[in-house]
């Protein structure tokens, strides 16, 4: 893989790489008695964790190697812009979220139901035939995929929200690919829109993932509604720790090791507690946790581009359809929540599934596919930046999610929470927090 992070406007997104001069660290020994438990790591799943270990009266410290909370769910402010790092977005119907959240609060932007699919040199509408019945009709004869394909997304709509949540993680598995092909959905159907549009979800195009992982994720699409806050996706990250006392989270701390009841600091400093719970990224909770293997895990680019007018109007998501070039999906930001771009401007977010893990000349590749989309007017847009997440999801194939709930205890006093104990999602996330913190009050006595 080429070094993107020498190159103005790539950034290549690692645990603790950004280190923003305006953020100030914190001396926290002097200030700190002993917490009752100490979360490694402000995540989604750290942040759940001390959220429940709080409303139960726990003392709390969370210690965050970079410099603001939310690990892999971070927005940055750049030029007036919000750039998520990475395309991500929020489901309305996941059940952890709606425990934990205020999702009112973070006034959600909603996208449209369904989908624009490129193919055959012009985009095709897909839209949700139970929630845009009208608009669906009059596109039931586009090319993508025949008529029997767009009744079996009815059938899997029906297979993926029957019975209850709990027995979806219990079903029979097989890989996605295979899983769709049962349904009866022909290649033309898979290639042209199921492939690129759980492809961007599950961040692999091959479709290798489990078959429960595509149910848990199209049960939550059909329940709910697709949606960013308002100011973007780190904004679920800061309600969480906007419940935290004050001087509970502290930011460039760095833990080296993590032990039952303590912890060791990069400058070598001992802190002890009643617990430990690491709730890092999979890679360092790994390193810290010695003998706990790390995931797998997936990668993905995202190219931010500011565009003088939006390419497609409305709040859409785009899926290559052709199965050519590095765009996997597109989306315009700035029609989805307006407070994304600056007034005038357009924020045009492109993901890019698998690149080969070369960075080198990619926004010419990518813009030369968009050129073939959007005709000459993206000679126009400027990049902004590029995100190289290679470490973006766990992997999730059916041998991955054989336990779906994997444990969060693992000796007296140590325990670990984070998607790659759950489910990869931010469902996943929060709900892994939550059984720790669940398990740590067990045995605590609380």
């Amino acid at each position: 893989m080429s070094d993107a992070r020498n190159r103005p406007g790539v950034l290549l997104a690692r645990p603790g790489v950004y280190k923003p001069g305006s953020a100030r660290s914190l001396d926290w020994r002097k200030t700190v008695t002993k917490p009752g438990v100490i979360v490694v790591g402000a995540g989604l799943a750290g942040l759940a964790c001390a959220k429940a270990l709080r409303e139960a009266r726990v003392g709390i410290q969370v210690l965050e190697a970079g410099d603001a909370p939310g690990g892999r769910v971070r927005t940055d402010a750049h030029e007036g812009f919000l750039l998520d790092r990475g395309f991500q977005v929020y489901l309305t119907a996941y059940p952890e979220g709606q425990r934990v959240l205020d999702v009112k609060a973070l006034s959600p932007r909603r996208f449209i139901p369904g989908a624009k699919v490129w193919r055959g040199g012009r985009l095709h509408t897909l839209a949700d035939p139970l929630r845009h019945p009208l608009e669906a009709v009059s596109h039931l004869f586009e090319p993508v995929g025949g008529l029997l394909d767009k009744l079996r997304v009815l059938e899997l709509r029906q297979h993926a929200t029957s019975g209850e949540l709990g027995d979806l993680w219990q079903r029979p598995q097989q890989d996605s690919l295979r899983f769709l092909r049962d349904l009866g959905f022909s290649e033309e159907m898979i290639d042209a829109f199921l492939r690129p549009f759980f492809g961007g979800i599950f961040l692999e195009r091959e479709l290798s993932t489990s078959s429960r992982m595509l149910e848990f994720v199209f049960r939550m699409f059909s329940r709910g509604h697709t949606v960013v806050p308002e100011r973007g996706m780190g904004a679920i990250p800061e309600q969480l720790a906007g419940k935290l006392p004050s001087g509970a989270l502290r930011m460039k701390v760095r833990v080296a090791e993590a032990w039952g009841h303590r912890v060791r600091l990069e400058d070598g400093e001992m802190v002890h507690a009643d617990a430990v719970v690491v709730a890092t990224d999979p890679g360092t909770a790994a390193s810290l946790l010695l003998g706990m293997p790390a995931p797998r895990m997936n990668r993905v680019t995202c190219l931010y581009f500011a565009a003088p007018e939006p390419p497609v109007e409305g709040p859409w998501l785009l899926l290559n359809g052709e199965g050519t070039g590095p765009v996997n999906n597109v989306a315009v930001m700035s029609e989805v929540s307006p407070a994304y771009a600056p007034k005038g401007q357009a924020l045009v977010s492109v993901s890019v599934v698998d690149d080969g893990g070369d960075a080198d000349g990619l926004e010419a590749r990518v813009r030369a596919q968009l050129t073939e989309w959007f005709g000459a007017a993206v000679s126009a847009w400027r990049h902004l930046r590029t995100y190289v997440i290679p470490d973006a999801l766990p992997v999730q194939t059916p041998s991955a999610l054989v336990e779906p709930h994997r444990p969060v205890r693992l000796a007296a006093g140590l325990y670990v929470c984070g998607d790659h104990r759950e489910n990869a999602s931010i469902d996943g996330a929060l709900t892994s927090g939550r059984r720790a913190a669940e398990a740590v009050l067990l045995d605590l006595g609380r």
